[in-house]
């Protein structure tokens, strides 16, 4: 992997382990002056990659602590600098005492994500796997986890870098192309210009489908519970979460303010909102309530109408409908189990009972058709809202490359778009106020 700019050589050190008492806690340093830090914390530099029992002291020659210290020699690092990792116990105050030495010794405290960000620069990551280290540190499922892993090892870079590799060959038969223009229909023909264009264009768009499937893994799906008082969005937030997340009363109007709880299908994160319900009132505080599922749906990526199984839409349903913005919907006829109906699902539509939870999982599987998610298998990889902008981008120039293809200085200057906008992805090409905004939301340590 090629070397971008290198990270400043200044020593900087972190506790790498999360906040709060554990077994063991880790405090790491990284920089071109290890080696003396090391000498003066352990009375030597341990062998590299072996792991060593050794004493931590203080500047007087008194044991801070006691445990293990591995030395790993540039470039074989995670940042490509000299690191020493000192593993001693993991309470707050004697990691605190182990940092403090290590600030005395030269060293400063890092940034959040600067060690990652060092291995970026230095190389030993490119931005997609740098990003996929923060998202496999918050990944919500177990399915998140799995594509955050992918991308860690290369997965997702893999399939840029082809993409990126076929529009570079492309490029130079175009632009080779351009020195004959006399006879460049024939050249374009046996070259296969169209037919390559044609086979990249398909490989971006199964990249771009992949990636979609690890951005619903990373951010999850917003889906809101709206309808009138007392039709039961409380009670079928409480069946979706699996515990009583929201009071479900007989009393119409009970929920007065927006009730928010996380769940999981099948690894897919789901943001839960029940509401207030949707009718005409005087009370102020209902307003207020009422004024704030407004809110929610504006920024739902599904919205979900519950209307009692016994009436269907009505007027006041169809009034709903008729406010709610551009948002995918499923109309939720609820309470089958008062009109002894079974459950089941037509189109966007779905028969259920929130009491007994009859055709609630009719709902979960609609709910992931609504988001979009498709079983990911071993294909998925995470992704980010700049990944999709960057595939989105290089998908609209291959678009334009195709519609100028018989202006060749248009067509070449559409496919370099189109590969520069692919190389934001892995941070060919990427600018420093970019890497600054990705690594500042990194825990420090990372």
């Amino acid at each position: 992997m090629a070397k971008r700019s290198p990270a400043k050589p200044d020593l900087i050190a972190a506790i790498a382990t999360a906040p709060g008492r554990g077994g063991v806690g880790v405090v790491r340093v990284s920089g071109a002056e290890v080696a003396p830090l090391a000498t003066a914390v352990l009375g030597r530099v341990p062998e590299a990659r072996h792991a060593t029992f050794a004493r931590f002291v203080d500047g007087g020659g008194g044991v801070i602590d006691e445990g293990i210290a591995l030395y790993f020699a540039a470039p074989h690092s995670f940042t490509g600098e000299h690191v020493l990792e000192l593993q001693g116990h993991g309470g707050p105050a004697v990691l605190d005492l182990i940092l403090q030495r290590c600030i005395e010794l030269g060293a400063r405290l890092a940034g959040p994500g600067e060690f990652t960000r060092r291995a970026y620069l230095n190389g030993k990551l490119d931005l997609a796997q740098a990003e996929a280290v923060a998202d496999l540190i918050d990944a919500a499922s177990g399915e998140a986890a799995r594509s955050a892993v992918r991308s860690l090892s290369g997965a997702f870079s893999a399939r840029i870098a082809e993409l990126v590799e076929a529009l570079t060959r492309l490029r130079m038969l175009v632009e080779a192309t351009l020195d004959f223009p006399e006879e460049e229909i024939d050249l374009l023909q046996q070259a296969d210009v169209f037919g390559r264009l044609d086979r990249i264009d398909a490989s971006l768009a199964a990249v771009r489908a992949q990636a979609k499937q690890g951005a619903l893994l990373r951010e999850g799906v917003t889906v809101v519970l709206i309808g009138q008082p007392n039709v039961g969005k409380s009670s079928l937030l409480n069946q979706l979460a699996g515990f009583e997340a929201a009071i479900v009363t007989e009393i119409a109007g009970t929920t007065r303010d927006t009730v928010r709880e996380a769940i999981q299908i099948r690894g897919v994160p789901l943001h839960i909102v029940d509401t207030a319900g949707l009718r005409d009132t005087d009370d102020p505080l209902e307003q207020l309530g009422i004024a704030r599922t407004w809110a929610a749906v504006g920024k739902a990526d599904v919205a979900l109408l519950l209307v009692d199984a016994a009436h269907g839409l009505g007027e006041r349903e169809a009034a709903i409908l008729a406010r709610l913005p551009e948002v995918r919907r499923l109309t939720i006829h609820n309470k089958i189990d008062v009109t002894a109906e079974a459950p089941r699902a037509v189109g966007d539509e779905v028969w259920l009972s929130a009491k007994t939870g009859a055709g609630v999982e009719l709902l979960r599987g609609k709910l992931l058709e609504a988001a979009g998610w498709q079983s990911a298998g071993e294909g998925a990889f995470m992704a980010r809202a700049r990944h999709l902008d960057a595939l989105a981008r290089g998908a609209a120039h291959l678009a334009a490359a195709r519609q100028t293809a018989t202006q060749l200085e248009l067509l070449a200057e559409e496919l370099r778009l189109a590969q520069a906008a692919l190389s934001d992805i892995t941070g060919e090409f990427t600018a420093d106020d970019l890497l600054g905004e990705i690594f500042s939301k990194f825990c420090i340590g990372k």
